[in-house]
């Protein structure tokens, strides 16, 4: 895969000493953005050490990296996302003990958040209030989530982000609630995700995107046809803005494949998913970031026709969305309906180990995606923020469906009811 990228860091206007760091790596195809603080210069040393520590970690896993991007299948992307974890704590560990031994920088610490590309997959590890934004089709997606106060005060709805000014947590703009090496150990985000062509990235410290929307990294993403001076355009907006603190932009495009070369159809595929999964009532409700959470953990499955996707009677494990094709469902034999794209079945296994109620059968060549049980708490485990949202849409959903066998079993017990009056004016005639 074909990249290209720019990378700049200045010092604003208002600080004397430029605590950022970034690192770019070509050949592990590496982008890490760090924003150090802490008094005496401490900061810069923290964001420098990071940046450092962290690509060390990494290369000495290059050889998994490597098998893991040329397809092999023994390599899972939990493995890689186990390095960069691992590299989070390197660094960690590394700016940690600089600053026992140097009692002045004691306390130092750094954001770092960074983009592995292997193969087609992307993967970020995150720490901090620096952002990894994904600039895919026209949309913009921030990857990451700010570890500061003012965002966990929002997530928790103390307050929002408009009454912030006006709180008496103002003072504490800047504040950070977690940072690598302030502790031995921190606990960082790690995320992997599908890479498409086209696809551009911008990782950058707080000094940047205090400046940026949406529209606006879609109109300087967007402004030439090369990578080259992006970063810096990035830069002078920052500055001309106020330039508050220290700035750095680190752009990534993934150049889209030249013409004559076999098209790649993964966009559409992908897409196809994401329009799939929004359409359900399980995850309507999520964010892009979240459905290709999800997405992460499913596996796409063919069926040819007349093939078997659920027995009844039969233990189940999973459940199953239709993404291309024709499912007949039947029950003893008896047909029930015919199930298209969009539709799901087999949801109640992600809560109930209990018995399939119906069997699933595939009328015709059908793609299908399917989500386990033990990776569905996977991700009620590590994303609370997800798990809400997955629980309460599964609650919508079982109570939609408490509501409907309510009305079919009372008119079925109307109708009951009206034939023993028929019958008992009959035998009274």
């Amino acid at each position: 895969m074909e990249l290209s990228f720019s990378a700049a860091t200045d010092v604003g206007k208002k600080r004397e000493i430029n605590e950022d760091n970034y690192l770019v790596d070509k050949k592990l195809q590496l982008f890490v953005v760090a924003d150090g603080m802490g008094g005496h210069a401490s900061g810069e040393v923290a964001s420098q050490l990071a940046v450092h520590e962290f690509r060390a970690a990494v290369e000495a896993s290059k050889d998994t990296i490597e098998r893991f991007a040329k397809g092999e299948a023994s390599v899972r992307p939990q493995d890689i996302l186990a390095i960069l974890e691992a590299a989070i704590h390197a660094a960690g560990s590394a700016v940690y003990q600089r600053g026992q031994e140097e009692p002045e920088k004691r306390g130092m610490g750094t954001t770092t958040s960074a983009l592995l590309i292997a193969g087609e997959r992307g993967f970020i590890a995150h720490v901090g209030d620096s952002r990894i934004y994904m600039l895919r089709a026209g949309q913009v997606v921030q990857l990451t989530e700010d570890h500061s106060l003012l965002n966990e005060l929002i997530r928790r709805g103390k307050i929002t982000k408009e009454g912030f000014e006006d709180s008496p947590y103002k003072a504490y703009k800047n504040a950070v609630t977690r940072a690598v090496g302030v502790y031995e150990t921190v606990q960082g985000d790690t995320i992997d995700f599908e890479i498409l062509p086209g696809d551009q990235f911008l990782i950058c410290s707080d000094g940047l995107h205090a400046y940026l929307d949406d529209k606006l990294i879609i109109e300087l993403l967007r402004a030439g046809d090369a990578a080259t001076d992006v970063a810096q355009k990035l830069v002078a907006h920052a500055n001309a803005g106020g330039g508050h603190d220290n700035i750095t932009a680190l752009v990534v495009r993934v150049d889209v494949a030249a013409a004559g070369t076999a098209p790649d159809n993964r966009a559409e595929e992908l897409t196809r998913k994401i329009e799939v999964l929004k359409q359900m009532p399980l995850f309507h409700h999520l964010s892009y970031k979240e459905i290709i959470r999800v997405l992460n953990v499913t596996e796409v499955r063919e069926f040819q026709p007349g093939e078997e996707i659920i027995k009844e009677g039969a233990p189940g494990e999973e459940m199953f969305i239709v993404l291309r094709g024709k499912i007949r469902l039947h029950k003893n034999g008896a047909y029930i309906t015919n199930l298209g794209s969009g539709a799901h079945m087999g949801e109640m296994a992600l809560v109930d180990r209990g018995p399939r109620s119906v069997s699933a059968t595939a009328e015709e060549r059908s793609r299908v995606l399917t989500l386990r049980r033990r990776e569905f708490y996977q991700i009620i485990r590590k994303d609370p923020s997800l798990s809400v949202k997955l629980l309460w849409s599964f609650v919508q959903v079982l109570a939609d469906r408490l509501r409907k066998t309510t009305e079919d079993l009372s008119g079925a017990r109307l109708e009951a009811d009206a034939l023993d009056m028929t019958d008992n004016v009959l035998f009274d005639e």
